[in-house]
């Protein structure tokens, strides 16, 4: 926290916070693929260790942020950024256990979500392979271990998310029941779509699984990394033609166009 690191370079230079030097902390608010983009025009969150350091860092963030800017105190700016991705947790969780329980009633959750975003206060997300990069899926667990008593919602939203994976996998096991050798194609290894971040990759945990529990025989395409070494990665072309299962991890723009008629 700005807290602690304050007191550390107090500690060992004897120089006071807010006096000798100002601290503030910033929030990032950007999107992978358009960083500089946005960190000019996102509005931005300053917390101060006081309101002299606010405005400092203001006046700073003012010569190339256009967004507007907020002041606010250090503790709530570090609370405000935690609560950005802990709300967006809780939100793909709903999305996510909805797709689970269409499955169990044999219901197709796509059709069940379209209609019920038709609903004018209604935007209901769209439900993934689980959860993953450096943001959303760890920064919900910082409020869970300062207040684990309230944080209920968020706790059950994570462990909704870390499931999914698993269950995943046991879906893609069914299936490779019909097959004597299967061939399970998986498409997309990063965490999110048009990236090449594997951090926390819920993708990356299902292809590791099936190599691991030698469901099959797995050919991964992960189109936006060049160098890995865990296991082989392959070419779409190469994917489609000799699997039995194709499994869509991750939306990349290089999967739109798949021949429908070759996956019949």
């Amino acid at each position: 926290t700005t807290e602690s690191i304050t007191g550390m370079i107090q500690k060992r230079t004897g120089w006071k916070p807010g006096e000798d030097f100002h601290a503030a902390h910033c929030p990032e608010r950007v999107l992978p693929g358009r960083i500089l983009k946005e960190l000019v025009d996102n509005d931005r969150i300053i917390g101060g260790i006081n309101k002299t350091s606010a405005e400092l860092t203001r006046d700073l963030y003012r010569t190339f942020v256009t967004g507007n800017i907020y002041l606010t105190d250090c503790k709530t700016a570090e609370m405000s950024k935690l609560v950005e991705n802990a709300s967006r947790d809780v939100n793909i969780a709903f999305a996510n256990e909805l797709s689970l329980i269409c499955d169990r009633l044999g219901i197709s959750v796509w059709d069940v979500i379209e209609l019920s975003n038709k609903h004018p206060r209604v935007k209901i997300l769209q439900p993934g392979p689980g959860v993953g990069g450096h943001c959303i899926a760890v920064d919900p667990w910082f409020i869970v271990d300062a207040a684990p008593e309230e944080s209920r919602l968020i706790r059950m939203a994570r462990e909704v998310n870390d499931s999914k994976p698993h269950a995943v996998v046991d879906k893609i096991k069914k299936r490779a029941e019909k097959f004597k050798s299967p061939v399970i194609g998986c498409l997309g290894l990063a965490y999110k779509n048009d990236v090449d971040d594997l951090r926390e990759s819920p993708a990356l945990d299902i292809t590791r699984e099936l190599i691991n529990q030698k469901v099959g025989t797995v050919l991964a395409c992960e189109p936006y990394v060049k160098e890995f070494t865990e296991f082989p990665l392959f070419p779409l072309d190469k994917v489609l033609a000799e699997s039995d299962i194709i499994v869509l991890l991750v939306n990349h723009r290089q999967f739109y166009d798949i021949d429908r008629e070759l996956l019949k």
